[in-house]
Formats: structure tokens, C-alpha cells, sequence
């Protein structure tokens, strides 16, 4: 038994041995793509441009929570001295605009975030492409990202990467 273990032991070490020569040719390369698609000028481009196109609709929601929260404070305040139907009438209102601001909420926070995928989308295509780019360009056979417990300042690439969408954000 000990002799097979010291045979398979010597194959393995025959088999591993022409690798590690071969290894030591390769160029490798790290990317911290979180710090990329944060800092990133195009992140905070896509930002603004969410920023603009939802803030209309987020002034309607605003704007509704309010009207809402007055309806409360008067039936809370009045509603003991109105007659039964304008309490009633007043209720309803109340309900309908709940449901109302619910649905319209709702609808804001599906379509802000489908809209903030496909910015991130975007950005993560064109993060992509620069860091193969720079990888090309300095010659890496291998670039890594997430799942790097360390790496080497000198194979560090995420400011070389940054430097590149900076060049293109302009």
C-alpha cells in the first residue's frame, strides 16, 4: 500500500513538474471590479441620468404622501365632529388614495430598479471591455477579479483599468 502511494505520488509530481515551468511565463493580473463599477465616471454619469429621469415622478409620489398624510391629520382631528357622511366620504377618499400612492409606489420602485439594471449592465459591458483592453495591451495572459483572497501591488490592474474609463468618459 505505502509503495502505491509513493508511485502515484511520483507520477503526480512527473505530471505537476512541466507545469510549473510553464507557469512561470504566464502574466497575471488582478482587477477589483467593485471599486471599478463605483468609481468609475460612468457610474456617477448613469447616477445623474437616473436622478433626471425619475425625479419628476418621485415629486408626484412626494407630493401624494402629502396630500395623504393631510386627509389623516384631518380625520383624525375632525372626524369626531363630522356628520357620518362626510366622515364616510371623506374614509373613502382616504382608502383611494392609499391605494393609489401603493400602486404608484410600487410601479416607481419596479421601474427605477429594471432602469438601474440596465445602466449597470451598460457600465459592467464597458468596465469589461476596458480591463481587456488594458490586459491586452500590457501583455497579461490572465486577469482575475472577485474570489482574490490577495494579490501583489505590481499585478494590481484596477487603476490602469480606472485610467481607462476615465479616458472614455471624456
Amino acid at each position: 500500500m505505502i509503495r502505491l502511494l509513493q508511485r502515484f505520488a511520483l507520477l503526480t509530481i512527473a505530471l505537476i513538474a512541466p507545469l510549473t515551468v510553464h507557469a512561470a511565463d504566464i502574466k497575471i493580473g488582478f482587477v477589483n471590479s467593485s471599486v471599478l463599477l463605483e468609481q468609475a465616471p460612468q457610474a456617477e454619469q448613469a447616477k445623474q441620468k437616473l436622478e433626471q429621469e425619475f425625479s419628476a415622478r418621485e415629486e408626484e409620489l412626494r407630493l401624494l404622501r402629502q396630500e395623504v398624510q393631510e386627509m389623516e391629520s384631518r380625520l383624525n382631528r375632525d372626524g369626531v365632529t363630522m356628520n357620518e357622511g362626510d366622515r364616510g366620504n371623506l374614509e373613502r377618499e382616504l382608502n383611494r388614495k392609499l391605494r393609489d400612492l401603493q400602486r404608484q409606489q410600487s410601479n416607481f420602485r419596479d421601474d427605477l430598479n429594471l432602469r438601474k439594471n440596465e445602466e449597470l449592465g451598460k457600465l459592467q459591458r464597458m468596465v469589461l471591455d476596458a480591463i481587456r483592453e488594458v490586459a491586452r495591451e500590457q501583455g497579461y495572459d490572465l486577469v482575475l477579479s472577485e474570489g482574490v483572497v490577495y494579490s501583489a501591488d505590481r499585478v494590481e490592474l484596477t487603476k490602469d483599468v480606472l485610467d481607462r474609463l476615465e479616458q472614455l468618459g471624456r
